[in-house]
C-alpha cells in the first residue's frame, strides 16, 4: 500500500504507457507531469510555466531555410518517388521534393498562419486540418514525414496511425520531434525554449517515443538525436532566462540570434561529445512490406 502523500502526487495516466504520471516542478515556476517508467511529459495548460508567445510560429525564416535544407539532405531524398508530409507549413520541405521530381502532399492544421508555397499549392494534394480527420490511404507515399509536429496533436496515436495508412509497404517513416528527456528541461526549467511555444503540449523521451511507434505498427523503430537540428535552443533558453520576452518570440530579438550564431561552433562541439545535450529526437521505422 502507497503512503497517502504519494498517492495525493500521483497524476492522470501516462498517454504513452499508462502508468501513474507525477508533479515536476521546475526551475523557475511551473510544473509538467512526468511518467516514471517511459519518462513522458505532458505539459498541463493550466499550470504550464508563463511566459509563451503568442503564436505557434516564433522561428527565423533565414535559420529555417538552412533548417529545412539540413532536414532535406538527412531524408536521402535520392529514390523517393513521393512523399507525405504530416504539418507541412509553409510547404518548404514538400517544395524541394518537388524539384527532385517526387510526387507530394501533405496535411496541415494551418495553426502556423503562415503562406504556402504556390508550386506547392498547385502541384501538391493536400488536406487542410487535423491529421486525425484524414480518410485512410488519402494518399500514399514512399515517405511520410513529420518535421516538430508530433508535440502538437490533439493525439499522437491517432496521428501515427493516420501515418502508417499512408505509406507504402516498406516504406520509411520519420518524424522529429524536441527531446524531454534532454537536458534542457532540468537545466533550463521554466526558460527552456521549447516551453516558449504555447502549442507544445508533450514532450517524448527515446523511450516513449519508441513505444508510440511499435504501438503504432511499424517495424525496424530507431530512434536517435540529431546534433545539427535547432542550434538555436541554448542561446534562446539562456535569453528567456535572464528575462527576455517577446510576443513574436525571443529569437526575433536580433541579439539573440547574433549570440546564437557566434555561439554554434561550441554548441556543436557540445553536442558532439554529450549525446544528452541533443535537443532533437529523430524517430526512423518502416511500414511492413
Amino acid at each position: 500500500m502507497q503512503p497517502p502523500d504519494d498517492r495525493l502526487e500521483r497524476g492522470r495516466p501516462c498517454e504513452i504507457c499508462a502508468a501513474p504520471t507525477r508533479p515536476w516542478h521546475l526551475l523557475g515556476g511551473g510544473a509538467l507531469e512526468r511518467c516514471p517508467v517511459c519518462r513522458h511529459l505532458r505539459r498541463p495548460l493550466a499550470s504550464c510555466p508563463a511566459g509563451h508567445r503568442d503564436l505557434a510560429y516564433g522561428g527565423d525564416p533565414s535559420l529555417d531555410r538552412i533548417r529545412t535544407a539540413l532536414t532535406f539532405r538527412s531524408l536521402r531524398p535520392r529514390g523517393v518517388r513521393s512523399v507525405f508530409e504530416i504539418g507541412y507549413g509553409g510547404g518548404s520541405l514538400l517544395r524541394r521534393f518537388h524539384d527532385a521530381g517526387a510526387q507530394i502532399g501533405g496535411v496541415d492544421p494551418g495553426q502556423l498562419d503562415v503562406d504556402v508555397d504556390p508550386v506547392v499549392r498547385e502541384h501538391g494534394r493536400l488536406w487542410s486540418g487535423p491529421a486525425e480527420d484524414l480518410p485512410d490511404g488519402w494518399a500514399r507515399a514512399d515517405l511520410v514525414v513529420g518535421i516538430h509536429v508530433l508535440e502538437h496533436v490533439a493525439d499522437p496515436h491517432a496521428t501515427l496511425r493516420k501515418a502508417v495508412t499512408m505509406l507504402e509497404p516498406g516504406g520509411r517513416a520519420v518524424f522529429l520531434t524536441p527531446a524531454g528527456d534532454a537536458w534542457g528541461p532540468r537545466t533550463y526549467g521554466s526558460a527552456w525554449w521549447m516551453l516558449e511555444d504555447p502549442t507544445h503540449v508533450r514532450f517524448f523521451s527515446a523511450d516513449s517515443l519508441a513505444r508510440l511507434a511499435v504501438d503504432a505498427g511499424l517495424t525496424n523503430v530507431r530512434v536517435d538525436r540529431l546534433v545539427l537540428d535547432s542550434l538555436t535552443t541554448d542561446v534562446a533558453s539562456l535569453a528567456r532566462a535572464r528575462g527576455v520576452r517577446r510576443p513574436d518570440g525571443v529569437l526575433a530579438d536580433q541579439r539573440v540570434l547574433a549570440a546564437a550564431a557566434a555561439s554554434a561552433p561550441a554548441v556543436l562541439a557540445l553536442r558532439s561529445l554529450a549525446r544528452h545535450t541533443r535537443p532533437t529526437l529523430r524517430l526512423s521505422a518502416a511500414r511492413a512490406a
